[in-house]
């Protein structure tokens, strides 16, 4: 006897088209935007904030500067964004010159998303870093 599974599969898209970019980009800034929150709602993609020794041993006043700004970066432009998923930026604090930038994993975090444009499968990580620790 066969059965019906009453899963729905989540066809895979172009990766390299306009609506898998979009998508991608939107689901990374609503990661990066409540990233601060530290809340989980169904909308919300799920992932992981780390940061370089250079950046933790700065002061909790510049970690949240830098968080802050993170979350309202909207400067998206060729040089920091060629596939225009909204992945990485350059932020200032202070006079220090910081990356963001957010890869995209499997649900274990063990390899890169199968399927980007699904946030069932995809966890991101948002990685904060001094270009010296590149």
């Amino acid at each position: 006897m066969e059965t019906q599974s009453n899963q729905t599969t989540h066809q895979e898209m172009d990766l390299s088209s306009p609506q898998a970019a979009s998508l991608i980009a939107a689901q990374n800034d609503a990661f990066r935007k409540t990233a601060m929150e530290l809340r989980s709602e169904p909308d919300i993609p799920l992932g992981r904030i780390v940061m370089t020794s250079g950046i933790s041993q700065q002061s909790p006043e510049f970690k949240l500067e830098l968080m802050r700004k993170v979350a309202a970066f909207e400067t998206f432009d060729e040089d920091c964004d060629p596939y225009n998923w909204h992945e990485m930026g350059v932020i200032e604090v202070g006079n220090e010159k910081i990356w963001f930038k957010i890869d995209l994993y499997d649900v274990a975090y063990q390899h890169g998303a199968a399927d980007p444009t699904d946030p069932q499968q995809t966890r991101r990580v948002l990685t904060l870093l001094f270009p010296s620790e590149y």
